[in-house]
């Protein structure tokens, strides 16, 4: 016969309740039923089941203690931490944020522009301004042709250097190369701040470069940028009669406006690799702004250029004795020879009108100016391989270079 088990919980004669045999009702004479009361518990029983002694139950409290004051000094420190984070800030105990740490672009505006000067040029009711560049100890500061040109008339211009620090200085013209629109004026001030040199061979498209100079007569102006080309050959009129100026250009992407002329172009240690020259603008009538097509003489040709006429007062170049005109030949993109110098070097090495000069040397020529700018990479007097197209057919003749 099937029987539930019986329920701990309701079987008053269950012993499962407090591990102890069940006490039952009983019921007095008056009627009244009495109840059991068991045994009394004690308030350590209540909590832990079993009797405790007083040495641990006293330990137990001081434990409780040292627990409570730590927590109480944690929650003071997380409350005086909000107060730190959220309360009010003093202004005067604020450092200053702005860090401009050694390399940076601010840091080398900071060396470099005081070797850099803004050059003021009268001529009776006329003048201009423009940038140049402390190159030596001795006062000597290089610059373009164009900014000075009109000192060049028999000295009626009046030149004044302008430094960083507000000192106006006389400057007298050493000597100009229009050719290549580079000049050195010489300035009488003690021990001046000068430029470190660098080495613009050394230059790669992308390297990071900086600007520092007058654009439209703003002193001390520094603006960055990229090597956007190398080997870059620019050719633009001679001013008043000057002959045309053509050089190696390197291009870049800093800002470079009416005034920079002459400045600085620095690479990313400070150091001078390029004196800025010419602008490529948009549009016509009048001077335009950069559109981000600067070109700079590299300083490895400057420098050359500077020595020379510092030591003679003038430079020459190296030439073929040709004039002549970009133009494609069948195949070939090169220079277009449209008239030989008589008894010149292109002459003696059979060089005839018509031909099309596509290689100097190792360098290759696909336009009028890179052909000259191949051909004043050279020594006058030195024998180089000319490489021409005739009539279709190519042709290498070996030419010995004069002096223009």
């Amino acid at each position: 016969m099937w029987t539930s088990p019986a329920d701990p919980w309701r079987d008053p004669g269950s012993a499962a309740v407090l591990g102890g045999p069940a006490e039952r009702d009983t019921e007095r004479e008056d009627g009244e039923v009495e109840r059991p009361h068991g045994p009394q518990l004690s308030v350590p029983e209540l909590l832990f089941g079993r009797r405790v002694k007083p040495t641990a139950l006293a330990l137990l409290g001081v434990v409780a203690l040292v627990v409570g004051a730590l927590g109480g000094a944690v929650g003071w420190a997380l409350a005086t931490a909000g107060d730190t984070l959220t309360g009010e800030l003093n202004i005067a105990e604020a450092r200053e944020g702005k860090e401009r740490p050694a390399g940076s672009v601010a840091d080398i505006a900071r060396r470099v522009a005081p070797a850099v000067v803004s050059i003021e040029v009268e001529s009776g009711q006329s003048g201009g301004v423009g940038s140049g560049v402390v190159i030596d100890g001795q006062g000597y500061v290089l610059t373009n042709h164009h900014v000075v040109a009109r000192a060049g008339d028999a000295g009626k211009a009046e030149i004044t250097t302008v430094f960083t620090d507000g000192t106006r200085t006389p400057a007298q013209v050493v000597g100009t190369d229009p050719k290549t629109d580079l000049a050195v004026l010489k300035v009488d001030v003690a021990n001046p701040v000068v430029i470190e040199i660098g080495d613009s061979d050394a230059l790669a498209a992308g390297d990071a470069v900086m600007a520092i100079g007058s654009p439209f007569g703003l002193e001390n102006t520094v603006t960055e940028g990229i090597v956007s080309a190398l080997h870059r050959p620019v050719t633009a009129p001679g001013e008043n009669g000057d002959p045309p100026v053509t050089y190696d250009a390197i291009q870049t992407d800093a800002a470079i406006n009416p005034g920079n002329s002459g400045g600085a172009l620095v690479d990313s240690t400070g150091a001078l690799v390029g004196i800025n020259s010419m602008i490529r603008t948009v549009g016509s009538g009048g001077e335009g702004g950069s559109i981000g097509l600067g070109f700079a003489i590299p300083i490895n040709q400057a420098i050359e250029i500077s020595e020379g006429l510092i030591r003679d007062g003038e430079v020459s170049h190296a030439t073929l004795g040709v004039n002549a005109a970009s133009v494609s030949a069948n195949t070939s993109q090169g220079a277009q020879v449209r008239n030989v110098v008589e008894g010149g070097p292109a002459a003696g090495a059979g060089i005839a009108e018509g031909d099309v000069i596509t290689r100097v040397g190792d360098r290759q020529v696909r336009n009028a100016a890179e052909l000259t700018v191949a051909v004043r990479e050279h020594e006058i007097g030195e024998q180089v391989p000319v490489r021409l197209v005739r009539g279709g057919r190519p042709l290498t003749v070996e030419v010995t270079l004069g002096s223009d």
